[in-house]
């Protein structure tokens, strides 16, 4: 009995140490070294083709990139179920797409649904398989080369093999997600990419410090002469990942390295390189395969209408000579632009382009194909532009100054315009595909000109559409569970008694709100919307406010912080009371050209300023002797009227107020009246006491509610009572109106 038990242990343990070595460490033994390896994708002169029998089709990669961002959840959650994804899945080829990209390994749902539903439908869904790398590293000692990035990187291509293979188990604290990898994907995935956007630090740091290391003879790929140490460093990263593949599973696919504007393979005019430092050069086209290397390679670049728009910037620099750029730059900064710039090996822009590149078919000025087409000019290969996107985000970070495809602040139709127009752009310089980014929005993201103002450790529990970049998706979470608790649409029947806060003479003010919204529901007796001005004073914080806003003339019976004013369709805004400012109290050198911490404003002022967010902290050459503003903003306080119900054949995502006979519905974003977290309820604490943006709880705002024709000395205000939500959010899928119309284009379907 004593030998059975032992022989069964020792068998259980051989298993179990088999089985570790085999899914977990990726050890294998080639019994098969002279099979003949295979690919069902190639690459043919620009195109891409796939193998329909004995025929290489040519193929167009119309895709969609996917995230693994959900309500109340941070993407290393990874809390996207099996059945959530292949719903996904089925929508997204329904809209036209062939295939989707992913970023990096995710847990074992999404490849069980992806094989299912490739299982079941007629025709396949195909994948590009990202290898992420962890850009933490980025600013430090480490170059690319450092044992804590390649090591890494390396074991993650050996774990994307195996995963779409079927054959990898890994466990929380692998550095990502865990699962156990069953299911074999590999007759659908085209191929990979590798890498993220990389910085130009890391780029110029690695080919400065391993100068030496700018050549790699590979099995599958080699480097040109003209290579650096970090083409070099992705030449070998790829080759040994081919070479992974090609001898555990027989088999090949497409290759790329990931890349954008920052790093692309030009050089630009001094205007360029100062205002977006392009210090920076990766060229693919220094990195070859040899014939062993049955799939290919392709170019993989991110790239969107409005940033950076080097081409536009070129233009604006022409104005300014050689001397002018000397003076405005200034000699230390100049002579080390000037050195990085000659020790980059790319190729000038301009021999790339034509005037007539700069127009697209409708006539407009349009640097962002002109760009499309420099970049296929200049490949050998094919182009895939693997993301291009607008956002549906109230907030604006950036705006396209020749076709409005911008930053943030595009409603619905205008996104889905943009996208059609972008994909035009791609298919009409040249491009082999595309990948829309991305398919749902994501409320964990944060944006530059919005995180000084935001709790980052709790934007995952609330929808900010103050924040751009969380609504580049085609598919979008709004608020609750069926519906949101309300739509600005003029239709008060989901209002009730419960919401009435305050009655004063012939008005009545509600207030409710949700993970996105405050809304606010004002009726005024014989209300004229052409004539009468609404004012609804807000007391959030109890640090500071005036009972009096010097810019409109009208009193509040508590200090105010914000005051709300319904003046018409045109000229209806939020205003904050210059103390709680965030954008002064955060920028004011660019934009105010004065340090607000030396003299602060004073905590009752009565002066009220708009609400502005930053959009370009500074001009292409600003002249160093100016004492004006440098700073670019835009009034995102300012009120927009339409109806905000996505069910109405008129709806408007931007709409923030409508009238309707004796009422105005009205809706404003959490941050916009200085919110930072408010699942919470946590405000912005005074600024001039903390030097900058800190928390502060509260449990009840006050509000009110007057009129220009007003008999009451002050406005009147009520309590408004919060709770917050904490981390129990609510919401529901709707897919944007921008779906339908890609769908629309794409399939041809009304």
């Amino acid at each position: 009995m004593k030998k059975y038990i032992i022989t069964v242990c020792i068998l259980i343990t051989l298993l179990f140490l088999g089985y570790t070595i085999y899914y977990r460490h990726g050890v294998y033994i080639d019994i098969t070294p002279d099979v003949a390896v295979t690919s069902f994708v190639t690459v043919n002169g620009k195109n891409i083709c796939l193998k329909q029998g004995q025929e290489d089709m040519p193929f167009e990669v119309r895709g969609v990139d996917m995230g693994v961002g959900m309500p109340g959840k941070w993407a290393t959650d990874y809390a996207i179920d099996k059945e959530m994804y292949f719903r996904w899945f089925g929508q997204i080829q329904d809209m036209g797409a062939n295939t989707v990209r992913v970023y990096t390994i995710l847990q074992d749902d999404f490849y069980d649904a992806f094989y299912e539903y490739n299982r079941q439908s007629k025709e396949p869904l195909y994948l590009i398989h990202g290898v992420w790398i962890n850009d933490y590293v980025f600013n430090s000692h480490r170059d690319a080369y450092d044992e804590e990035l390649l090591d890494p990187l390396l074991r993650d291509c050996r774990a994307v093999v195996d995963i779409i293979h079927g054959k990898k188990s890994l466990s929380l604290g692998d550095g990502g997600a865990s699962g156990t990898y069953r299911k074999d994907i590999s007759p659908w995935v085209l191929g990979y990419i590798i890498g993220v956007e990389w910085e130009s630090s890391l780029v110029v740091y690695t080919n400065e410090k391993s100068w030496d290391k700018n050549s790699y003879q590979g099995t599958y790929l080699y480097t040109e002469p003209e290579a650096t140490a970090f083409e070099a460093f992705l030449c070998q990263v790829g080759d040994k990942m081919i070479q992974y593949e090609s001898s555990r599973y027989k088999q090949q696919r497409l290759v790329a390295f990931s890349n954008w504007p920052t790093t692309d393979p030009f050089v630009y005019p001094m205007a360029v390189t100062s205002y977006r430092y392009k210090i920076a050069c990766v060229d693919v086209e220094h990195i070859k395969a040899k014939e062993t290397f049955l799939s290919g390679m392709f170019a993989s670049y991110h790239v969107y209408p409005y940033f950076p728009d080097y081409l536009q910037i070129m233009k604006e620099g022409d104005q300014y000579s050689q001397e002018m750029v000397d003076e405005r730059l200034g000699e230390v900064i100049r002579k080390n632009l000037e050195y990085h710039t000659s020790r980059l090996n790319g190729a000038k822009i301009e021999k790339y382009l034509t005037d007539r590149d700069y127009y697209d078919s409708r006539g407009r000025y349009n640097t962002y194909r002109a760009y499309l087409k420099a970049l296929n000019r200049y490949h050998t290969i094919p182009v895939i532009i693997s993301e291009y996107g607008v956002t549906t985000g109230r907030g604006m970070a950036q705006r396209d100054v020749n076709t409005g495809r911008n930053q943030g602040h595009m409603t619905e139709q205008e996104q889905g315009q943009a996208l059609i127009d972008c994909y035009r752009d791609i298919m009409d310089a040249g491009g082999a595909g595309s990948c829309v980014f991305t398919w749902q929005d994501e409320w964990f993201k944060r944006t530059w000109n919005t995180m000084h103002a935001v709790d980052l450790d709790k934007t995952p529990y609330w929808s900010d559409c103050q924040t751009n970049e969380q609504y580049f998706g085609l598919l979008s979470f709004d608020p609750g569970s069926e519906e949101s608790v309300c739509y600005v649409d003029g239709d008060i029947s989901e209002w009730t008694a419960d919401d009435v806060v305050m009655t004063a003479d012939d008005m009545e003010l509600s207030v409710k709100y949700d993970e996105k919204y405050m809304y606010f529901l004002v009726k005024k007796q014989r209300f004229d919307p052409e004539h009468d001005t609404l004012y609804i004073p807000l007391d959030i914080t109890p640090k500071s406010g005036s009972t009096w806003c010097k810019e409109y003339n009208v009193a509040f019976e508590r200090a105010c912080d914000f005051v709300v004013v319904i003046k018409g369709k045109e000229h209806s805004r939020v205003m904050v009371q210059k103390r709680y400012e965030a954008l002064l109290s955060t920028y004011g050198g660019p934009y105010y050209q004065e340090d607000p911490y030396l003299n602060p404003p004073e905590i009752c002022t009565p002066n009220f300023e708009r609400v502005y967010l930053p959009l370009i902290l500074t001009g292409v050459f600003p002249d160093r002797k100016s004492t004006a503003p440098t700073g670019v903003k835009y009034e995102t306080g300012l009120l927009r009227y339409g109806n905000g119900n996505p069910s109405a054949e008129e709806f408007d995502s931007l709409a923030d107020f409508i009238f309707a006979g004796d009422y105005v519905e009205l809706r404003i974003p959490w941050q916009v009246l200085n919110f930072s977290n408010p699942s919470e309820m946590m405000v912005h604490d005074d600024y001039y006491e903390h030097y900058g943006i800190e928390n502060l709880r509260v449990k009840e705002i006050y509000a009110g509610v007057g009129w220009s024709g007003g008999t009451s000395h002050r406005i009147p205000m009520a309590a408004v009572s919060l709770k917050g939500w904490g981390k129990k959010v609510t919401f529901h899928e709707r897919l944007k109106q921008s779906y339908y119309m890609l769908k629309a284009y794409w399939t041809g379907s009304p």
